[in-house]
């Protein structure tokens, strides 16, 4: 009875066009992040929870650590290790049709979550981040505010589209409630699921994330991660050394993610079931973590001390080593979580110790290390995650200080593009792929005619008899023969109706030559240096198959042909690309509803 109410709801639902407008997107938006709020609040809690069963103590993840015996400390990540590999065994047992990645879902999906591998992979992420695991929380609980929104997306059957855009918007809110940065969270989403800043899809993800912080707010939740109010002003000089720490920070945040991806290489060559991996990966930190508990968990606390108490070079730099180990040693081994944190983490260490330096080098300077600090995580991050402006305001938004901002911009938009240039690497596939397709477009737009030229066979030349023209008409089934002088001098075409009536008018052709029956205004003809445009408005108008490509000079020779089929080609190819664009994803017709 109560399913029939609730199918008869749905389908009721379903009949209402106007609820998937985009007028309506908004409200369906402010749901999403009231859902990712409450997503966020359950993570947390559940974090609570797992640690006083396993410690009886709850809170920070460093000060748990550290108040565990040696052996607590390798026996609990090893122990957390093997709990999240059988959750992660456990979900790539389910089949089904649905994405298991948000990110994959609105990027290259049809929005659909995957409930139950959802909820098995956040558990799993859940483990992990709760027994010391050195990687962010921040991806599960975005997971999980996007799951919400798929869901609800398929109850009231969303257009394909428009259910993509929920459960971007239901990621949106998870960013937003994760840091307290609605903006960044929004801009997140905008900047590397989507691709698009287009206002018909940031406007709902910036509801989403708004109402997500709102919730946050009211239930007590939200706090300044890194609330910051001295920050001293720069003077203009001074920004220079923040613009050599944003080319530092370019260099250093692709070789973070190569290690990374080095780490996950070598664990996957093990073979080794996926339980026994997440646990050998969990006691290599445990080992790691009996002579340093600081490097456990998301490093919110050690961050927090880079920012408000002074550290010694040495420190700095054994604690910023041993972090990268420990983060790749979590996430090599396979474990379900963010590196978005950990990236913060190494941009901080890495900005203390280039303010360490600079405050040795330059003693008058008016800037604070803890500035480099900051400067040195929004750089970092940008890098990693090819998103800078997101990186920008989510410092500015973790810190509500306007005096970041210049030195930020500048040395965020550096690290970005000295990464880029460095390597095709970022934190997330989705951008890379994201980035190859918009030069695949880019290639496809400005692909020129010579790249498409093809050897000329049904050629003769001028001083030809007539009969080898009859017989290449034979042995080839074209309209269209080319005319060539003896220094390859395009000179006209025979065309096979031509031919035809003149067999039917004159009895004896013997006498005549290939350049007696030619004719030059039939056709155009194509130049190597014409782009795909230009070549399609010639096919539209001509009938035929292909077209002679020549030089462009005034005696023009023949180079070769282009098929119209390899011109369509390009173009299908390049149709595919813009199919997958964000801006492409709201185009559809919003009636359209998917009963899945």
């Amino acid at each position: 009875m109560i399913q029939r109410s609730v199918q008869s709801v749905r389908n009721r639902l379903a009949g209402y066009s106007w609820l998937t407008d985009m007028p309506a997107m908004l409200c369906w938006a402010a749901v999403a992040g009231v859902f990712g709020a409450f997503a966020t609040i359950a993570f947390h809690q559940g974090m609570d929870l797992v640690q006083h069963m396993a410690t009886g103590k709850s809170g920070s993840i460093v000060g748990m650590i550290t108040s565990l015996p040696w052996y607590g400390r390798l026996m609990l990540p090893a122990a957390g290790g093997v709990m999240a590999g059988l959750l992660l065994w456990a979900a790539s047992r389910l089949q089904g049709g649905a994405n298991a990645d948000y990110m994959e879902a609105v990027a290259i999906g049809d929005g659909r979550l995957s409930i139950r591998q959802g909820l098995l992979r956040s558990l799993s992420s859940l483990f992990s981040v709760s027994s010391g695991g050195s990687l962010g929380r921040e991806g599960a609980m975005v997971h999980l505010a996007s799951l919400c929104a798929s869901a609800l997306g398929r109850f009231t059957y969303f257009s394909t589209a428009r259910l993509r855009l929920l459960v971007a918007c239901g990621a949106a809110a998870g960013v937003a409630s994760a840091y307290g940065a609605p903006l960044a969270g929004a801009l997140f989403v905008a900047e590397i699921v989507l691709g698009s800043m287009s206002m018909r899809s940031f406007g709902p993800l910036l509801v989403a994330a708004a109402s997500a912080n709102i919730v946050m707010r009211m239930t007590g939740h939200y706090q300044t991660t890194y609330a910051m109010t001295d920050i001293p002003q720069i003077p203009g000089l001074e920004v220079l050394p923040f613009v050599a720490l944003g080319v530092l920070a370019g260099f250093g945040a692709p070789l973070f993610l190569k290690f990374i991806d080095l780490t996950r290489r070598l664990f996957r060559r093990t073979k080794l079931p996926l339980p026994l991996r997440l646990g050998v990966g969990g006691a290599l930190l445990g080992i790691l973590l009996m002579f340093l508990p600081p490097v456990a968990g998301n490093g919110y606390s050690v961050v927090y001390s880079f920012l408000h108490t002074s550290w010694a070079w040495q420190a700095v730099v054994v604690i910023l080593v041993c972090k990268v180990v420990a983060t790749a040693i979590t996430v090599g081994s396979g474990a379900v979580g963010g590196v978005f944190t950990p990236a913060l983490f190494v941009g901080g260490a890495l900005g203390t110790l280039f303010g360490l330096i600079m405050a040795a080098m330059w003693p008058g300077m008016q800037a604070p290390v803890y500035m480099y600090a900051l400067v040195g995580m929004g750089s970092f991050l940008g890098a990693a995650t090819s998103a800078p402006l997101m990186a920008i305001l989510m410092i500015f938004e973790m810190t509500l200080s306007y005096q970041i901002v210049l030195p930020l911009m500048l040395a965020a938009v550096v690290a970005y593009f000295v990464s880029r240039a460095m390597a095709e690497v970022a934190m997330y596939d989705v951008t890379v792929v994201r980035e190859r397709d918009a030069l695949l477009r880019h290639r496809l737009r400005y692909t020129l005619i010579s790249d498409l030229v093809r050897p000329a066979d049904t050629v003769v030349a001028a001083s030809a008899p007539i009969k080898d023209a009859l017989q290449m008409f034979l042995d080839y089934p074209v309209r269209y023969l080319y005319v060539v002088d003896d220094d390859n001098i395009f000179q006209g075409v025979i065309a096979q109706q031509d031919l035809t009536s003149l067999l039917l008018s004159q009895s004896d052709l013997g006498q005549k030559l290939a350049g007696d029956v030619l004719r030059r205004d039939v056709i155009k003809t194509l130049h190597a240096s014409m782009s795909l445009d230009q070549a399609q408005d010639y096919f539209v108008q001509f009938r035929g198959e292909r077209l002679p490509v020549v030089t462009n000079e005034e005696r023009p020779a023949l180079l070769g042909v282009v098929y119209k089929s390899a011109v369509l080609e390009k173009y299908s190819a390049l149709k595919r690309s813009l199919d997958a664009s964000a801006e492409a994803m709201l185009d559809h017709p919003p009636e359209r509803r998917s009963r899945s």
